[in-house]
């Protein structure tokens, strides 16, 4: 009996040893290979950070940056069965938590040849040195990256790499708040996989190339505070998914192009403080989900658009110091989403339609330093709601009811009263003078430039 269950143990162990044993080690060599890296990958990625940060001794502080457990901060890694490694996929430089930059940091042209990284986000790491986007210098490589995002870096200049439409799989574009200068190269809107594309707070000049109306999947645009100038092109209207536009802050000219009618999924649009002018109300017409349009500062010269009533969705809309006359259309009182109107420093003449009195989600309501005149519409509760966020000012025809005026600041007198009315500000009341005169004299030397030509 002792001899049997001597011989079973016996043979238990054989069997351990040569079938579980050798099991056993491949899972250890696999358990080993899963943690590790490609080498040459690997002394890419020490490349990179090593260009960017001194914040520690890469190399010997995570020899394998991947490992669970001992990870590098600012970086994700994902695990691939097909070679049972890991790989780098995500990196974030700047801010913390993730690693600081040194002060000699320069862009690492490294991340490209990086196989299987997917995003990049670079906040305020260039702040120092003067340095560029840079590419491999023989141009060949094959990257997967889909975001590209280099934010709030003031040392960050020259101009945009027409290379950068190599990168086949990119869908964010992200080169806002740097220092880089040039046209925005025409390669840029062949890149048909961008969805977002924000090139704004720079310094880029020229005009915006014909070839934006490729970009068919975008959802995002943003040049804006940037030098361009010359008219908007009309193959804009070919992007039926944007969402947002913002052009603001540039030297934009002409008009907006009645092709705009076409973006029918546009929610927000801005395009304050260029050079447009014009009448573009038939532009907009189709823009059923548009909810901010922002458009102050421009030379527009034109009656307000009428149609803005048939915006339905609109929340927010600014067209102050822009030369407007005539009556503010009552079709702004079917608004009924609107929160925010601002139609100050314009040369805007008539009643102020007593519909706003009705707009319930309105809070922000500044009609200061125009030609309205009459009652002011609006009672008391009204009054008190917008409390200071209503303003008046700078009408000298306006006057509130004597129900209604008893106690509110908005900028006019009661009806019948023997007080001189003074504005809030007395430097309002000087600068609004001043605005109208100018409106008038810009105004009719534009009609004279239109007769001339």
């Amino acid at each position: 009996m002792i001899f049997s269950i001597f011989h079973l143990v016996l043979i238990s162990m054989i069997c351990f040893f040569c079938f579980c044993a050798p099991v056993f080690s491949i899972s250890l060599q696999n358990n080993n290979a899963s943690t590790s890296m490609d080498p040459i990958e690997l002394e890419m990625l020490f490349k990179v950070m090593e260009t960017l940060s001194s914040y520690q001794e890469w190399r010997t502080s995570y020899p394998n940056p991947c490992k669970p457990g001992s990870s590098w901060p600012g970086i994700e890694c994902k695990f691939t069965s097909g070679d049972a490694r890991f790989h780098v996929t995500r990196l974030d430089f700047g801010t913390f938590p993730n690693p600081p930059c040194k002060s000699s940091a320069k862009f690492p042209s490294e991340i490209f040849h990086l196989p299987h990284l997917e995003s990049v986000f670079i906040f305020k790491c260039f702040t120092e040195s003067p340095t560029e986007i840079l590419f491999p210098a023989n141009g060949k490589f094959t990257s997967p990256l889909q975001q590209l995002s280099l934010r709030s870096n003031s040392a960050l200049v020259g101009g945009i790499p027409p290379f950068v439409s190599s990168l086949k799989s990119l869908q964010i574009l992200t080169l806002s708040q740097n220092r880089l200068t040039g046209q925005i190269p025409v390669q840029v809107f062949s890149m048909t996989t961008l969805v977002h594309l924000d090139l704004s707070y720079n310094m880029l000049t020229g005009e915006i190339p014909l070839q934006v109306g490729n970009l068919a999947n975008l959802v995002g645009l943003d040049l804006s505070y940037n030098k361009l100038m010359g008219v908007i092109p009309s193959s804009m209207g070919n992007l039926h998914l944007l969402q947002k536009l913002d052009f603001s802050s540039n030297s934009l000219n002409g008009t907006i192009p009645a092709t705009f009618q076409h973006l029918q999924s546009l929610v927000f649009l801005a395009m304050s403080s260029n050079r447009l002018s014009g009448d573009f109300s038939n532009s907009l017409t189709g823009l059923q989900n548009l909810q901010y349009f922002l458009m102050d500062d421009n030379p527009v010269f034109a009656s307000l658009p009428v149609n803005f009533g048939q915006l339905k969705k609109l929340q927010e809309l600014r067209l102050s110091n822009s030369g407007y006359s005539g009556a503010i259309p009552s079709s702004y009182s079917e608004l009924t989403n609107l929160t925010t109107l601002s139609l100050q420093n314009n040369r805007l003449s008539g009643q102020v339609p007593p519909g706003l009195a009705d707009l319930s989600h309105i809070y922000h309501l500044n009609l200061s330093r125009n030609f309205l005149d009459g009652v002011v519409p609006f009672n008391s509760s009204f009054l008190k709601r917008l409390g200071r966020n209503l303003d008046l000012s700078g009408n000298p025809g306006l006057c509130l009811s004597p129900s209604a005026g008893n106690g509110a600041d908005v900028g006019v007198s009661v009806c019948g009263s023997d007080k001189i009315m003074t504005p809030r500000h007395n430097s309002e009341a000087v600068l609004s003078s001043c605005s109208n005169i100018l409106l008038i004299l810009v105004a009719s030397i534009f009609q004279i430039f239109r007769v001339l030509l």
